[in-house]
C-alpha cells in the first residue's frame, strides 16, 4: 500500500484522466517520453522533500559570537553547521550549494534562534538554482519580476553581497510581506521593493542588468510539497492560460534587460507548454539560450520539438530537474544571453 502522500498524488492525478485525456498517471504520463526512470520519478514523489538551509554571510560576525559562547568555532560555513549539530541535528552540506545544508531531525527551523537571528534561512533546495545561474555581480541594477514570496531575492541580494540594487517586484502586495520580514531578519538592505503588473512594468525602470523571471505556473514540480499539484485542477486550457501569461511576462522582461545581459526563465513545472514552447514564441533572433552544467546537480535536457511542433534549436539548452534526480522539488530552468 502507498503512502498516504501518493495515494492523494494518485488520486488527483487519475481524476484528470477524464478531463485531460492524457493516462492512468493523468498529466504526468505525457512527460513518459522525457523521463529515463518513470519508475524512480513516481517513488520519488512519495518521499517528503529534505530541509534545507542556507548559511547568512551577512551575519558572519553574529555567526561567529554564538560559535564561540558555544565551546565552537571556525568559519560561517562551518559555524553553522556546528551550532545545528551541537543540538543533535544530522547536518549534510548539499554537493552543489557549498553554503547550503540538508538538516533532519529540524521540525520547526522558524523557532529556532539561528532563525530568528537571520544565520540562516530555509530554502527548498533546487529553488537556490536560479539566483545561482543569475550571478549578479555587487553594484549591478537587478530584477526579479515574479519575486513573492522573496527566497530567491534574498540569495540573490546575498550573493551580491548586499552591494547594488534589487528590484524586487510582485503584482501582489500581500505576498510581498514575507520578503520585508526576510529581508529585515536578514540584514538585507539592498532590496527595493515594488508592487506592479510585471507584464506592465514601466520600460523607464530599465535597463537591468540581469532579470530574474520565475513565472506562475501549473506547479507540478511541487508534487512533494503538495500531493496532487497540477493534477486534479489542471487542463489544457488552464496550461495554455499560463502560457500565455509566461509568455507577456518574458517579452516585458525582455525589454527590460540591457543588451549583453542575462535572464533566467524558471518554472516550478514540467510543460514545454510553459517553457520552451513560452521560449520560442516569445524570443527572437537576438536571444541565445546558453547550455550550462552544474557540478553535483544533474538534469535532462529541453526539446527542441514538442506534440509535433518544431521549436527553436537552443531550447534543448534548457534543463529540467526531476524530484528523483537529485532528490529536490520539479523545476525546469533556463539561462538566456541578450546580445550586445
Amino acid at each position: 500500500m502507498l503512502p498516504r502522500t501518493m495515494d492523494r498524488l494518485e488520486a488527483q492525478l487519475v481524476a484528470a484522466r477524464g478531463r485531460s485525456g492524457v493516462g492512468r498517471h493523468g498529466l504526468l504520463d505525457r512527460y513518459r517520453d522525457l523521463v529515463e526512470d518513470w519508475t524512480g520519478l513516481l517513488e520519488a514523489c512519495r518521499r517528503p522533500l529534505p530541509l534545507v538551509v542556507w548559511a547568512n554571510p551577512l551575519r558572519a560576525d553574529l555567526a561567529h559570537r554564538l560559535a564561540r559562547a558555544a565551546g565552537l568555532g571556525g568559519e560561517l560555513d562551518e559555524c553553522l553547521p556546528a551550532l545545528l549539530r551541537a543540538r543533535g541535528y544530522v547536518v549534510e552540506q548539499v554537493a552543489w550549494y557549498p553554503s547550503a545544508y540538508r538538516v533532519w531531525g529540524l521540525e520547526k527551523p522558524g523557532h529556532t534562534l539561528e532563525h530568528y537571528l537571520g544565520l540562516m534561512h530555509v530554502q527548498e533546495e533546487i529553488s537556490l538554482l536560479p539566483a545561482l545561474l543569475l550571478g549578479a555581480l555587487p553594484g549591478e541594477r537587478v530584477l526579479d519580476l515574479c519575486a513573492a514570496p522573496g527566497g530567491k531575492s534574498a540569495c540573490i541580494a546575498v550573493g551580491m553581497n548586499d552591494a547594488g540594487t534589487l528590484v524586487a517586484n510582485d503584482v501582489r502586495p500581500t505576498r510581498l510581506r514575507a520578503l520585508r520580514s526576510n529581508c529585515e531578519r536578514l540584514g538585507v538592505t539592498s532590496v527595493v521593493i515594488t508592487s506592479i503588473d510585471g507584464t506592465r512594468y514601466p520600460l523607464r525602470a530599465g535597463p537591468f542588468d540581469r532579470i530574474l523571471l520565475d513565472v506562475p505556473c501549473s506547479c507540478e514540480g511541487n508534487l512533494r510539497v503538495t500531493p496532487g499539484a497540477g493534477g486534479g485542477r489542471m487542463g489544457a486550457a488552464v496550461v495554455s492560460g499560463r502560457s500565455g501569461l509566461q509568455a507577456t511576462l518574458l517579452g516585458r522582461a525582455w525589454k527590460l534587460l540591457a543588451p549583453g545581459g542575462t535572464l533566467v526563465y524558471a518554472t516550478c513545472t514540467f510543460a514545454p507548454e510553459e517553457n520552451e514552447v513560452v521560449l520560442d514564441y516569445t524570443l527572437g533572433e537576438d536571444a541565445s539560450i546558453l547550455p550550462f552544467s552544474v557540478p553535483g546537480l544533474r538534469h535532462d535536457a529541453g526539446v527542441a520539438e514538442w506534440e509535433g511542433k518544431r521549436l527553436r534549436h537552443d531550447c534543448r539548452n534548457l534543463a529540467r530537474y526531476w524530484p528523483h534526480l537529485n532528490d529536490t522539488g520539479g523545476f525546469t530552468v533556463a539561462l538566456i544571453r541578450k546580445r550586445s
